[in-house]
């Protein structure tokens, strides 16, 4: 049978828009369905707007603190209204041309705006019309999860995708939170002189990362002056004189407004599954190897299918099930996926803990690494030495790197494949770095690795020639 379509894309988020324009330079014909705006939650409530609001709020900090630097500090007078209209700014410049309808357009795609509902094996139905087509994509991502709190939805609230559309930002902000999104928005808020209070349920901030360096990230949001509450458990919100007031561990906290970021939850709703068979669980679309739902033809990616809710993941996913749709079996999703929260200093991770390291090869093939930016010529240069690399082995070899620096999610690439690649850290020595940079402490763990590994060769020399 002979279809419309080689493949119909459902939803133009990162993941969408990388598989539309993939398939359509390999000259398929691609249709794409987007209920609202192209670009998803990447461009208009996560990683472009946030990390815009992140740029203004370091200047904010290097203003104050310039007398690191032999500068006379200031204290910035701060427009909120006019740092948001900046974020819009950024976000219509973008949307106007590499996430331009008109650019998918113009490379072959046909863009068809509104509702999907996946109808049959090879059918996607929108508002009426249906799309024929040999594969369908799942590309529809997730949104912020509301927690059960009583009064909360009474209360009102904002979330990572909502606060961008304030004309005026509140002066007082409670974060309910303490993952990436929380804990960088609320180092962002409070140096623009937003007063924040941040909620974590757990006792300690970014439970993901490596203790030691949440830890740090966490010293470093009180010394900033964020009322940083861990083992928070927030019990009631209600409004009151104008205020929202978050009640919990017997105390009351007033402030102008709430963020929560609490989680995220895939978009799964109404996409029409019942009698597909299409199995989905608390994560989103359950999938195979090969990204292929328990429907051969429709496969899922990025955050609705709940593997690594990461945008640059969401693009690899897409790039992967589009060359297994038309080259089937040829390639299947990363496990080693880095990531990075990009607080000031960021903090990047790859792999393995040294916690998880030794549960997994065991403690006698576990050894963890450690480098203080104190001792980094480049860190003292640009007086941020508040972080530090930590590089996680297990017989030898790199199972794990995390980064608190200065650009940590640029460093961390390199430590990433390595990890792939299955290289022994004490190979990374007689790599040259570019001095002076962040990097070359790696280069430095990496000649302690090697001294180590030359000590003990040169102890069993010794003993054998007695």
């Amino acid at each position: 049978m002979r279809h419309d379509y080689d493949l119909v894309v459902v939803g133009l988020g990162s993941a969408g828009l990388v598989a539309a324009e993939f398939a359509s330079k390999l000259e398929l014909r691609v249709a794409a369905v987007e209920a609202s705006r192209v670009g998803g939650d990447c461009l208009w409530t996560g990683c472009v707007p946030s990390k815009a609001l992140l740029a203004s709020a370091k200047v904010a900090r290097h203003m104050r603190t310039a007398d690191r630097y032999g500068i006379t500090p200031v204290e910035p007078e701060i427009d909120l209204a006019a740092v948001w209209r900046r974020i819009r700014t950024i976000q219509q410049e973008i949307a106007t041309t590499d996430d331009s309808p008109d650019t998918l357009r113009e490379r072959g795609v046909e863009l068809v705006f509104g509702r999907a509902r996946i109808a049959a094996p090879h059918t996607v139905e929108v508002d009426g019309r249906e799309l024929s087509t040999r594969f369908v994509l799942i590309a529809t991502g997730s949104r912020p999860a509301e927690p059960p709190v009583t009064g909360l939805p009474d209360a009102g609230f904002l979330t990572s995708e909502t606060i961008w559309e304030l004309e005026q930002p509140p002066r007082s902000l409670a974060v309910l939170g303490g993952g990436p999104i929380g804990v960088e928005l609320a180092q962002a808020c409070r140096r623009l002189g937003i007063e924040v209070t941040l909620f974590q349920r757990g006792e300690r901030l970014l439970p993901r990362d490596e203790p030691a360096l949440a830890a740090i990230v966490e010293q470093v949001l009180r010394d900033e002056g964020v009322d940083v509450r861990l083992g928070a458990h927030v019990e009631s919100v209600s409004s009151a004189n104008g205020r929202t007031v978050v009640i919990g561990n017997g105390t009351r906290v007033a402030a102008d407004a709430i963020l929560v970021a609490t989680g995220r939850t895939p978009n799964v709703d109404g996409l029409g599954f019942e009698g597909l068979g299409i199995e989905t669980g608390p994560r989103g679309i359950k999938v195979d190897a090969r990204l292929r739902t328990s429907v051969d033809s429709v496969y899922a990616v990025g955050d609705v299918a709940g593997r690594h809710l990461f945008t640059h993941n969401a693009a690899h996913e897409a790039a992967v099930a589009v060359r297994n749709m038309f080259f089937p079996g040829s390639s299947r999703p990363a496990e080693l996926v880095p990531w990075c929260t990009f607080t000031d200093p960021e903090l990047a991770s790859a792999g393995l803990t040294g916690a998880a390291a030794a549960a997994r090869h065991g403690e006698t093939a576990t050894r963890v690494w450690r480098r203080p930016l104190a001792h980094s010529d480049r860190a003292r240069a640009e007086s941020a030495t508040a972080g530090e690399i930590v590089l996680v082995t297990a017989k030898g070899k790199l199972v794990g790197a995390h980064v608190l620096a200065p650009a940590a999610g640029e460093l961390i690439q390199m430590l990433a494949l390595a990890i792939r690649d299955g290289i022994k850290l004490r190979e990374l020595a007689g790599l040259v770095h570019v001095y002076p940079t962040f990097a070359t402490s790696v280069q430095q763990l990496a000649g302690d690795a090697a001294y180590d590994y030359g000590r003990q060769w040169a102890r069993r020399l010794r003993i054998g020639r007695r």
